[in-house]
């Protein structure tokens, strides 16, 4: 049983617009219980014109201890931190920010390995696969250098925001590892498709990729937590494919941000 908060809980937020879909508030907070930590997530909606005065006041506020960052924040909160990990300065991105001993805020962007680690939690090994990512944001930019840190062959990336994904692929490409290219929304040919944009999300939304074109032995993962099967991990199960939605990603993560939040994480 969780705690019921009193003067003394820490506090954390997840922040985010629109915020309603995130799954992380009860989980974490459990997670915080069953490691004797007096702490609760709540969610948090902040508008991208309201978020710099968010951060100033929340920089102020002495009993919050982390923010949990979501859509479509994640660029703009690499900008208010004051350090980061290797990942989030490489992407210039973060999804988690915990209190330094001076006040400022320490960045970390963990979405790829909650992703990959999905896919491997169903049987799935990235490497040397050929790889179709959709989305540059910044889960996008996460699962694409975790995607190449796991050794896919080829990666090749779709958005409508071309020059984002044009910096992303350059910046791929300098790790010298797994080639980086542009794509398009046809998935034939390749054995690991990742939808990490918001398709789906809403009634009407397009899907990410043409279905048609997936081959039932392609896996296909999504960043979707709400719907919990989004309509394109719908139908890649229909066309026999494995599969992993945004709740599997976030099971694989949980513990990873938890570690962060709690400074556990050994600095890695």
């Amino acid at each position: 049983m969780i705690p019921a908060p009193t003067g003394a809980t820490r506090l954390f937020v997840i922040v985010g617009d629109p915020i309603a879909q995130v799954r992380a508030p009860a989980g974490v907070t459990a997670a915080f219980a069953a490691r004797g930590h007096d702490g609760i997530l709540v969610p948090v909606q902040v508008s991208t014109a309201d978020l710099l005065d968010f951060l100033s006041v929340a920089t102020r506020l002495k009993n919050l201890d982390g923010i949990v960052v979501t859509i479509p924040h994640k660029f703009a909160c690499y900008q208010a931190c004051a350090s980061a990990n290797h990942r989030a300065h490489f992407l210039r991105t973060v999804n988690l920010m915990r209190r330094r001993s001076d006040g400022g805020w320490h960045g970390d962007m963990v979405d790829g390995l909650g992703f990959v680690g999905a896919a491997r939690a169903k049987g799935i090994d990235p490497r040397g696969m050929r790889a179709l990512l959709v989305g540059a944001g910044g889960a996008g930019s996460a699962i694409a250098l975790e995607l190449v840190e796991a050794g896919v062959s080829e990666i090749a990336i779709h958005d409508a925001a071309t020059e984002r994904r044009d910096v992303l692929i350059a910046q791929l490409n300098r790790l010298g590892k797994g080639r980086a290219l542009a794509g398009s929304a046809d998935p034939l040919g390749f054995d690991f498709v990742a939808n990490a944009t918001p398709a789906g999300m809403k009634d009407g939304d397009p899907l990410p990729v043409d279905v048609t074109r997936l081959a039932p032995s392609a896996y296909c993962g999504c960043v979707i937590t709400k719907p919990e099967i989004s309509p394109f991990i719908a139908e890649a199960r229909k066309r026999g494919c494995v599969t992993a939605t945004g709740i599997d990603m976030y099971q694989q993560h949980q513990s990873i941000m938890v570690d962060f939040l709690l400074g556990t994480d050994g600095g890695r």
